[in-house]
């Protein structure tokens, strides 16, 4: 598997590689919805946490281990979305550290971003993805199952979110064999956009 970082695009959103042009319109993006910051990511992008959450995910990308998009809609940063622990020898990934504003949910953001995520994954050469999900997070939750993942279970006290909560956290995936009815399913709903 070669996942090779480029920019990926259709009608609604354009994923660009996380770059230093793009911090001050995420601090905005973020800044416009602090209560899911507070209740359902399990660390935080909002006023201090923000420069530590963004030198993370940078040094991550630098070292091999993610990939971080500007969401950009209209020409605004309008969330991010990462490939993380990114595995080239046993061809898996995870997408996650997905954010948009507000605005943007429900609509034709977030299938869009997935199509062109998960297309460039499985062209690549992906054989399994993830996606892991707070399992207090039914709107993240039913987003992925709309997607078409499959649930394979919770892992319960995952981890410790930023705010203390002992998190437990769902497990989803898509396997290369199950990419095309997923991709057909993901162009459909976008064709009816």
């Amino acid at each position: 598997m070669i996942l090779d970082t480029q920019v990926l695009e259709n009608r609604f959103v354009r994923l660009e590689p996380l770059a230093e042009t793009h911090r001050e319109g995420l601090r905005a993006a973020c800044a416009a919805d602090p209560e899911t910051w507070n209740q359902l990511y399990p660390f935080s992008m909002l006023d201090g946490h923000f420069e530590p959450a963004w030198d993370r995910m940078i040094g991550k990308t630098m070292g091999g281990s993610s990939q971080s998009f500007a969401v950009m809609v209209g020409g605004e940063v309008g969330g991010m979305t990462s490939y993380l622990n990114i595995d080239l020898a046993n061809r898996k990934l995870e997408v996650g550290g997905t954010y948009y504003r507000p605005d943007l949910r429900g609509g034709a953001v977030n299938p869009a971003a997935k199509r062109l995520m998960l297309g460039h994954a499985f062209d690549s050469g992906l054989q399994r993805l993830q996606i892991c999900v707070d399992a207090i997070n039914a709107r993240s939750r039913a987003a992925v199952v709309k997607l078409g993942a499959t649930q394979e279970g919770i892992l319960r006290s995952d981890r410790i979110t930023w705010t203390g909560r002992v998190r437990d956290t769902v497990f989803f995936s898509i396997l290369a064999d199950e990419w095309p009815g997923v991709r057909e399913g993901l162009d459909a709903r976008l064709a009816r956009v």
